[in-house]
């Protein structure tokens, strides 16, 4: 099991308003053309940047990378309706930050408890990979988010790319705190914790199991049953 790390750094809010990307966001041309695109060829599906989901309330913040296809871009619900989201929501579930029966859609009454989900990314990009540019460009958003949680003690980043844009957006060094599955940041005023994105890929490849899952909300678990 990763050591814990040291506590490091001052977490710093940022002092913006709260303001989510509008359903035509223009920041970034490539994104642009692409919801264009889906909206021309499907356009019953939400084809807009995808809002966050859960309470603002919530002492955890789970940080995903971008909107799948599919998923949240047809749904309008972060990892609603992709294999992901299965897996992601049922552990939620299983660990009490969510109630109701999950069915793949916006209308299904599944909700967060004490918990929120945002993705660094708010718009579906082409082949689930946003550029670096598009990621920077919409890191505003994090930082807002993250700003407008007053109870948030954890961040649950899938993936590298949320790690890094997480500290990124709160002001921290990247080489302090370096992404590894199941490692434990401790900051100041909240924990940080890693894990690889619950995607098909890394499911199907075996660099993800559901019991690897499990054990990064076991511990987020205990670690609010011990602060509360």
């Amino acid at each position: 099991m990763p050591a814990v790390q040291p506590p490091i750094g001052r977490l710093r809010k940022p002092s913006c308003p709260i303001v989510g990307p509008g359903h035509d966001c223009p920041r970034c041309p490539r994104l642009v053309s692409f919801r264009k695109a889906n909206r021309k060829a499907e356009p019953g599906w939400f084809n807009a940047p995808v809002p966050s989901f859960g309470p603002r309330d919530a002492r955890l913040l789970i940080i995903g990378l971008a909107p799948g296809l599919r998923g949240a871009n047809r749904t309008g619900r972060p990892f609603t309706g992709d294999y992901a989201g299965n897996l992601l929501y049922q552990t939620l579930a299983d660990f009490g930050f969510a109630r109701g029966v999950y069915a793949a859609r916006a209308d299904d009454g599944f909700a967060l408890v004490d918990a929120r989900i945002v993705n660094s990314v708010r718009c579906a990009p082409p082949e689930n990979k946003p550029t670096p540019e598009e990621i920077r460009t919409c890191r505003e958003f994090l930082a807002a988010e993250i700003a407008a949680m007053p109870q948030v003690k954890t961040i649950v980043a899938l993936g590298k790319i949320a790690h890094d844009s997480a500290l990124t957006a709160l002001g921290e060094r990247l080489s302090r705190c370096k992404f590894s599955h199941a490692a434990e940041h401790r900051l100041e005023n909240f924990t940080l914790f890693d894990s690889y994105h619950c995607s098909r890929y890394n499911t199907n490849t075996g660099v993800l199991t559901p019991k690897m899952f499990r054990a990064v909300f076991a511990k987020v678990r205990a670690y609010l049953e011990r602060a509360a």
